[in-house]
């Protein structure tokens, strides 16, 4: 029973109470169903009092209600709020649900393909948009009080993270910032960065998963738990099942009864149980995995495989094995979702699109979800999954980014995947990002993660990737040509200077170098103690022990010099020997009179001699003359060898034989054992003639401080010197490699910049200027061809051709097979395009610019310049696909980049008064490719 409060108290609670509801905070919460998560709250009430914040939380946690929180106050405080999303489908799903609570009027959506009511107060858009808004200074930004950046952890993007930071660190200092990212480990050091650019931010992190998650391993038909909980009075430590460790140990190694031999046979009926152990551990089918999580109850659920054709071929698999997941009466809905949704697709396209096999494998439950699919296709996937139409869905990694599609299931097939580059295992974040998918909040109670067996699993290794939160937030931040003419057009050089050094890779790496610095200090303090241990009334003790130094260094290196000339020798004479050769072995463990039975030459150089890996030169096999046969090396024979006689082996010796050897090496004694060796004369030191010795110890002889009583202790003091004072200036190197630099590498593109004339001091010139409205990976390349005038005459679907130049990149380089390209003059314009990329890639290298550290301009792809050249002329899309190669989803994103380039070079290319007919090409090029199946509305 609680205690009744007091009349003070409960005066108290009445205000509290009152207070809260006069906050814009009360009326928010009610908009809800369900109660905010104390984080959730926090982070509200940091946003009400004007201050920043990082929330950085799980997948599925919730986090974008602070997002929304934004978006309340700016409408109630009738300014304004722009919430970016690092892709055009987040967007555009979070364009749909902002209109759906606060009404279209109220909503605006930018991307690079739509624009849907631009002067609304909440404007959704991606985060490239904000920025060129920023650079352009466009009227849109008055009036904006708050920015949500959804997703912030895409600044670790190695393509385009750096736009993220170009945002924060340029948006004015009166807009609030909501950074929302998932979970990472080192949120406090992001939110540190923040504060310094931003001003006062407040870090918000929550590890609490609302619905908790189990993680399970599926080998053949049974499902084993990943943990298992220890009852050891330790608060219940979580470690691994024993059941998986001895499945791993009985697949991966050696039987039990193959174990036992020697030690005891096995019983008949042991093995016969063990052989039924192993053979319940398989890979189960895909079909197989569906159907064990339908009966569990585990649907729907997500398939993680990392390759597109997979995908598309699990949903086949699954399609022949039978299965249906969806009732009739969810089929017709299915049906009926489907023909609403594609109705503006033209029928003849459909046949193309694969159309009728996906709506067979929706109508059944189960889908692909990928890039390569056609973005009307990939969202209606998304719907029917959130509305539990669609049971099964075999996803490509690209769905983890943000797409809110939960499950109460995420499956993995594999732990390694392609990079691009090899087949790496993935890290503890990705396998964080794909699992956070698994449990929905409100509807499931738990979420289940299922890994599929694999032969030669290490469930240890899986635990450690279930079980680490380590997910660090690292900065892809560079410099770009677009960016620099940008900040030196607005602030000068001085000052772009100084706001890139206020970016977050400088801040981590300026931050990585404080404890290299603390050391170089401590070390500087040690050498000035050095300095005065070593200091000599007679001289400079610091030249007397630079001398000595060089003196060693040249009588070392003579050293070494003599000693391999020593061991080429012993080596050449080894060679030499041959079987029944009498030697005298002249060191070692076996040194004495010896007799070669096998000359044992290295591999190539004796027939049948199957040669030693570890060792260098010959490995004579000997019998000594005490009976002993042994395999000898180099290290035997600091010396050159001679044959001292000769002598014949019998044919009938065996060196296994204790009776062999024994007559065989009395044998030897009688041959040779009166034979005194030669004795080796040592060679004159190559140091007694150097010159340069000879010079060194005049010249230490000389020298004031050579008659020093204390010579020797201040030669200890001037050694440590040295050694520390060579430690100190490595360590330097290694802090001058991190500081500033991102600084220098402006320096070096501003460098470059004014040598073609786009910068002149602290202005951009005209060609600048141009350059300014180019974004993307080949701004400068693009420049530069606006500025040589390669693209004008082009017909609009050629100058489409070689725009795709600018954009496209395999995903997998054929340097084989030169692409197709358009005849005539759209050739000789992608032929002038890879001169003048030629010119700059060679320019940039003068100035250091290193496409390595993710600067500098890339070769331009001509693969993709056929297909968008007839794809602009009109052909049909069957046609075009099969003669691309390409998926539908691929062929439309690209185009899609292609329009958004053709806008740009529009916009930048010289007016139709100067004679140019570019900017008129350019625009009918994009109403060419933006038609049929590119033309699909994302915004329904």
């Amino acid at each position: 029973m609680t205690e009744e409060l007091s009349p003070a108290e409960r005066y108290a609670a009445a205000r509290t109470r009152a207070a809260e509801q006069a906050t814009a905070l009360a009326p928010f919460r009610e908009l809800y169903d369900f109660e905010l998560d104390p984080y959730q709250i926090e982070a509200c009430k940091a946003l009400e009092a004007g201050k920043g914040v990082l929330v950085a939380a799980p997948t599925g946690s919730g986090k974008t209600i602070v997002g929304e929180f934004a978006v309340h106050l700016a409408l109630a405080e009738r300014r304004k709020c722009f919430y970016t999303t690092p892709i055009k489908a987040l967007s555009n799903q979070k364009f749909q649900d902002l209109v759906r609570r606060y009404g279209a009027d109220k909503v605006g959506l930018l991307t690079g393909d739509n624009s849907v009511n631009p002067d609304a107060p909440v404007i959704v858009m991606t985060t490239e948009v904000l920025r060129n808004m920023l650079y352009a200074g466009s009227q849109a930004l008055r009036g904006l009080a708050y920015v949500v950046m959804d997703e912030v952890h895409y600044l670790s993007d190695r393509f385009r993270g750096a736009v993220w930071e170009e945002v924060i660190i340029h948006l004015p200092d009166s807009v609030t910032l909501v950074s929302l990212s998932a979970t990472v480990s080192n949120a406090e050091e992001f939110g540190d960065w923040l504060d310094t650019v931003r001003g006062d931010t407040e870090v918000i992190v929550s590890e609490h998963r609302p619905v908790p998650l189990w993680q399970h391993v599926l080998a053949g038909r049974k499902m084993y738990d990943l943990f298992e909980e220890s009852d050891d009075g330790r608060g219940g430590r979580r470690e691994v099942n024993p059941d998986l460790v001895r499945m791993a140990r009985m697949e991966n190694g050696t039987p039990s009864f193959a174990r036992g031999r020697g030690r005891g046979n096995m019983r008949e009926a042991d093995r016969e149980r063990e052989r039924r152990q192993r053979s319940r551990i398989w890979t189960p089918a895909r079909p197989e995995v569906i159907e064990r999580l339908d009966s569990a109850g585990l649907l729907p659920a997500i398939t993680f495989i990392f390759s597109r054709a997979a995908c598309e071929a699990a949903v086949q698999q699954c399609m022949y094995a039978g299965l249906r997941l969806n009732d009739q009466d969810e089929r017709m809905l299915v049906r009926e979702i489907v023909e609403e949704r594609t109705a503006s697709i033209p029928g003849e396209d459909l046949h193309v699109l694969g159309y009728y096999e996906w709506l067979e494998g929706l109508e059944r439950g189960i889908a692909a979800h990928h890039a390569g699919m056609l973005p009307t296709f990939k969202e209606v996937v998304e719907e029917l999954f959130v509305r539990g139409l669609v049971k099964a869905v075999f996803a490509t990694e690209t769905l983890a980014l943000g797409i809110n599609m939960p499950a109460r299931s995420v499956v993995l097939e594999k732990l390694v995947k392609w990079n691009g580059e090899q087949h790496a295992d993935i890290t503890p974040g990705e396998y964080t990002q794909l699992t956070g998918r698994a449990g929905r909040r409100g509807i499931d109670v738990e979420g289940h993660a299922v890994v599929l067996w694999q032969r030669g699993m290490d469930p240890g290794a899986l635990a450690g990737l279930a079980g680490t939160r380590t997910y660090p937030l690292r900065s892809s931040f560079r410099p770009s040509y677009n960016m620099a003419v940008n900040l030196v057009e607005q602030f000068g050089r001085h000052r772009s200077r100084e706001l890139l050094e206020t970016s977050f890779a400088q801040f981590q790496a300026d931050k990585s170098v404080v404890g290299i610095s603390k050391q170089v200090q401590k070390n500087e303090e040690g050498i000035q103690g050095y300095r005065e241990g070593m200091t000599c009334h007679l001289g400079d003790f610091e030249e007397y022990a630079r001398l000595r130094r060089e003196l060693k260094d040249r009588e070392t290196e003579l050293a070494k010099q003599g000693a391999v000339q020593r061991r080429v020798a012993a080596a050449a004479s080894l060679e030499k020997l041959k079987t029944g050769d009498i030697i005298h072995v002249p060191t070692g463990k076996f040194a004495g009179l010896a007799l070669v039975l096998d000359p044992g030459l290295p591999a190539g150089r004796a027939n049948g001699h199957r040669g030693f890996d570890q060792h260098d030169g010959p490995r004579p096999l000997v019998l000594t003359a005490e009976r002993q046969v042994k395999r000898l090396a180099s290290i035997d024979f600091p010396v050159p060898v001679e044959a001292l006689e000769r002598m014949r082996i019998p044919k009938s010796f065996n060196a296994r034989s204790p009776q062999s050897r024994r007559d065989l090496a009395s044998a030897l004694r009688t041959k040779a054992g009166h034979i005194a060796p030669e004795r080796h004369r040592k060679q004159r030191a190559a140091a007694a003639d150097d010159r340069e010795i000879s010079r060194l110890r005049a010249e230490l002889r000389a020298h004031p401080c050579h008659g020093c009583d204390e010579r020797e202790d201040h030669a200890r003091w001037a050694e440590r010197y040295h050694r520390l004072q060579r430690d100190t200036k490595q360590l330097e190197r290694r802090i001058e490699g991190r500081t500033n630099t991102i600084a220098r590498t402006f320096d070096r593109i501003y460098a470059l910049l004014t040598e073609l004339d786009y910068l002149r001091g602290d202005k951009a010139t005209e060609h600048g200027k141009r350059l300014a409205r180019l974004y993307g990976e080949l701004d400068l390349l693009a420049s530069e061809c606006l500025r040589e005038g390669v693209w004008e005459g082009l017909k609009p679907a050629e100058l489409a051709a070689c725009v795709s130049a600018l954009v496209f990149e395999a995903r997998q380089a054929d340097d084989a097979v030169a692409p197709k390209v358009p005849t005539g003059p759209a050739k000789i314009a992608l032929a002038e395009m890879v001169r003048i990329w030629g010119r700059l890639d060679a320019l940039e290298e003068e100035f250091k610019i290193n496409q390595a550290e993710g600067v500098g301009q890339r070769e331009p792809d001509l693969g993709f310049a056929w297909a968008v050249y007839m794809w602009a002329s009109g052909k049909g899309l069957d046609e075009v696909l099969r003669e691309a190669e390409m998926p539908a989803g691929d062929f439309v994103r690209w185009c899609k980049q292609v329009i958004d380039v053709l806008g740009q070079i529009a916009a930048a290319a010289p007016s139709s008064a100067e004679g140019s007919t570019v900017t008129k090409n350019a625009r009918k090029a994009v109403d060419a490719v933006l038609r049929g199946v590119v033309a699909y509305s994302s915004v329904g």
